[in-house]
């Protein structure tokens, strides 16, 4: 298998439940310092695609590289020590503690000093600074996707796995976590998107997988797909939240 790849899925098949599989023979590929954004329907399979790719459901066929080793089978918190972070769409900060708790939670594998690393965090989220003493399940919408993001980058991920982070959120709000997501990856981290607003995705992406019915159906530079014909008809006219 290529070791060229920071992340390739090869031929995976996975599901919650036996013989129902959502993913249908997938194949899917970040290249290091990449940003890859998957798209398409409702059901078609993303989160589950982002789910697996990080141990929280198990493939029953094919095979899952990261850093050229085979991770198929491995669990959520051996890949975080590997250098992959997943930040879910929901549940993905700790509402009771600070800010700064939430920051020094995301580093928990890390036997190394913290301070620097949530002043980088907060200089790239500066509001985040501003409520560093306050509890995350108060915070606005934009700003616990912020804190999420922050949360899983105190690891120094090679690739971050960001599932649906503008589900929800305003208009302005969804414009300032994707220059945030530009951000992170301008910096060097490889990003996987999983995102239903196609439209703004792929505006950024290097390259894009639109998924039908759990199979990687058109693959292709991000502004490529952006102006497919195919593509704008089936699944950008729904990309937008309202």
């Amino acid at each position: 298998m290529s070791t060229e790849y920071l992340l390739e899925v090869k031929n995976v098949y996975a599901g919650y439940v036996k013989d129902a599989d959502i993913l249908q023979g997938v194949n899917f590929c970040v290249y290091p310092g990449e940003l890859v954004t998957v798209i398409g329907p409702n059901g078609a399979g993303k989160s589950t695609l982002a789910k697996t790719i990080f141990g929280l459901l198990t493939p029953h066929t094919g095979t899952i590289t990261f850093k050229g080793e085979d991770i198929t089978g491995l669990k959520s918190n051996h890949i975080v020590q590997k250098g992959m972070c997943y930040v879910p769409q929901l549940k993905n900060v700790f509402p009771s503690l600070t800010v700064e708790e939430n920051l020094e939670m995301g580093a928990f594998v890390r036997d190394v000093s913290l301070s620097p690393l949530k002043e980088k965090i907060f200089a790239m989220f500066p509001r985040l600074h501003d409520r560093r003493n306050q509890r995350a399940g108060t915070l606005s919408g934009g700003e616990r996707q912020m804190l999420a993001m922050g949360k899983a980058l105190m690891l120094e991920p090679s690739l971050l796995l960001l599932d649906e982070p503008s589900a929800a959120l305003s208009p302005i709000l969804v414009t300032q976590v994707f220059e945030q997501i530009k951000e992170i990856n301008r910096k060097g981290t490889a990003i996987v998107l999983v995102e239903q607003n196609a439209r703004k995705a792929l505006e950024m992406a290097h390259r894009g997988y639109v998924l039908e019915s759990g199979r990687d159906a058109i693959e292709g530079p991000g502004l490529e797909l952006l102006n497919d014909p195919k593509v704008g008809e089936l699944y950008l006219g729904a990309g937008r939240r309202h």
